[in-house]
């Protein structure tokens, strides 16, 4: 549990946020992804989660999508360039990315990840 409360009522006093990270890093764990929290600038990674936003943010002149992946312990920037629109990649869909982490800004990226849409359990 990455809360810091403790005691035999720690549970019930959890926020949904608190749960839905937990839940998204067990997940993640459990399908033997990295987590963002663990990627390394320069290592080729496999992450899971879900995606919390999407942008189309040109870089230079070319139109790129840029999505935001959260695990549960960290968020990933996802850059796919010469892109307006990707099918599929929306806020709330959950994905299993494939690439090479570096530090953009400040901020874990992959440009251009092999990725795979996870089906929800609606489909």
């Amino acid at each position: 549990m990455s809360s810091s409360r403790r005691g035999p009522f720690a549970r019930l006093l959890r926020t949904q946020a608190e749960v839905d990270a937990d839940r998204l890093e067990t997940e993640a764990t459990a399908q033997g992804a990295t987590l963002v929290r663990d990627c390394q600038g320069g290592c080729v990674s496999t992450v899971s989660g879900r995606l919390r936003s999407v942008t189309l943010r040109p870089v230079g002149k070319a139109p790129a999508v840029e999505a935001e992946l959260w695990d549960g312990t960290g968020r990933l920037t996802l850059l796919f360039l010469g892109r307006r629109r990707i099918p599929g990649i929306t806020p709330g869909r959950h994905v299993v990315v494939h690439g090479r982490a570096i530090v953009r800004d400040g901020d874990r990226t992959m440009v251009n990840p092999r990725y795979e849409l996870v089906p929800s359990s609606a489909e």
